[in-house]
């Protein structure tokens, strides 16, 4: 892998300041244990977001997860995105996530918005 791909896998700091959980050494082991990985990363947020764009989460075929994208309840649906990923061999999606104002509310949540995540397998 090259420096630059490391370096997208970092942690970084969420608009919170908290250092969010570094995905490389899951990724390592779960690829020495013979398992297959999808990415999925925040690349837009439109309106209200919980995480912003570059925040990462992986998934492996047994359902292993680190990482997060969202925090909420948009995090099983990536799993299952990822996880179809990994079943299908099929390409990369993009996946787009959102609630107006007035249907997160009806949810619980205290406001609306719409996040975009790319999810893909990984190959290295």
């Amino acid at each position: 892998m090259s420096g630059t791909g490391t370096r997208m896998l970092r942690a970084e700091k969420d608009e919170k300041g908290v250092e969010v959980k570094e995905v490389l050494e899951d990724i390592q082991r779960w690829r020495s244990e013979g398992k297959r990985v999808a990415l999925a990363r925040v690349v837009g947020v439109e309106g209200s977001g919980p995480r912003l764009p570059g925040a990462t989460m992986v998934v492996s075929e047994a359902g292993e997860v680190a990482g997060s994208v969202s925090g909420g309840c948009v995090e099983g649906a990536v799993v299952s995105e990822a996880l179809e990923v990994l079943a299908s061999d099929g390409p990369p999606r993009m996946c787009t996530f959102g609630y107006s104002d007035a249907e997160a509310f009806a949810v619980g949540l205290t406001c609306g918005g719409t996040l975009r995540v790319f999810v893909e397998p990984l190959d290295w």
